[in-house]
């Protein structure tokens, strides 16, 4: 499929999620079959007063296509950092326009934009103006009540490449189940490529999305935690008509275990440690002993150490 100019080889994409898709996830998902890899959100008034630690999330060498995502409530400075984000050679741009979080909406960030429909289609033009690439948006179902078609449709008119949409409200958070007839409404009526988002924990979920919704791309996000062999699944269930991978016990051990060696090798000791708690405890999840485990391994901060247990688990899981 195409977005705008850009080739994507699939349309299974990894979503993007805050402390979670940096480089080593990103990575590891894209040799499992993701089309596209999105950035950690990007804080546009980070880059607008050159925050080290802002740029450092979009350092994106040797992963295209790839997309970088931004948020931000203001149209002329979003506009203004465009420059900046291009010194990274992202083949995309996404606007968040549907986080959740407390920290993002108390700022009239992220989610908190669908209270305002016309705010995020002045964002969308400036943005899309300033661009030479294509520029999408992700947005939820609402803030408290269903208006994602009204947005959809302001993003499409303001130079929307495409839309990527999560079932559910702000106010629904996580909870419940993603609304999928929303996104279908929407697919029925935008002519731009529209992303499914939300409940995707399974290639037979991916598979449904498509059909019930006739989205042109899946964005899988949780269910990727832990379990990147998810992307290949869907894959092989479109194409062969069953899933083929099914991952043992050991084969997640082991990709814990180089998980947890590419964050050492990008962010430092201390640092890739600390990070790759929350992926083993996701890894090793249902697995025999994996409660006493994860106890052991969040008392862990030297990589030899977590090394050698995590080895030892493998040569007595089986």
């Amino acid at each position: 499929m195409n977005i705008g100019s850009v080739e994507l080889e699939n349309n299974i994409f990894l979503a993007p999620m805050a402390g979670i898709t940096d480089k080593p996830f990103r990575r590891i998902c894209r040799s499992f079959g993701a089309g596209l890899v999105y950035s950690e959100m990007v804080s546009a008034k980070g880059l607008y007063y050159n925050d080290k630690k802002t740029a450092a999330l979009m350092d994106m060498s040797g992963e295209a296509p790839c997309a970088i995502q931004i948020f931000g409530s203001e149209p002329e400075l979003m506009a203004e950092i465009v420059s900046k984000v291009m010194k990274f050679h992202p083949d995309i741009i996404d606007i968040n326009m549907g986080c959740p979080a407390p920290k993002i909406v108390n700022n009239g960030d992220g989610s908190a934009l669908m209270k305002d429909p016309e705010l995020m289609g002045r964002i969308m033009r400036a943005v899309a103006d300033a661009s030479s690439v294509p520029v999408t948006a992700k947005i939820r179902k609402g803030w408290e009540e269903d208006n994602s078609l009204i947005c959809a449709r302001i993003l499409e008119e303001n130079g929307a490449a495409a839309v990527a949409v999560h079932g559910r409200t702000r106010r629904e958070f996580y909870s419940g189940r993603a609304d999928w007839d929303a996104i279908k409404r929407i697919k029925a009526e935008l002519s731009v490529p529209v992303i499914g988002n939300g409940d995707i924990f399974t290639a037979d979920d991916a598979v449904r999305m498509f059909e019930n919704t006739g989205c042109d791309a899946v964005m899988v996000a949780r269910g990727a935690q832990g379990n990147p062999w998810l992307f290949r699944q869907i894959h092989e269930l479109m194409s062969e008509g069953r899933v083929i991978t099914e991952p043992d016990p050991r084969e997640r051990l082991r990709q814990a275990l180089m998980h947890t060696e590419m964050l050492v090798e990008e962010k430092g000791e201390a640092r890739g440690i600390k990070e790759a708690r929350k992926h083993l405890a996701w890894y090793i999840k249902g697995l025999r002993g994996a409660s006493r485990l994860k106890t052991e391994i969040f008392r862990i901060s030297d990589f030899a150490v977590m090394k050698s247990v995590l080895s030892e688990y493998i040569d007595k899981i089986i």
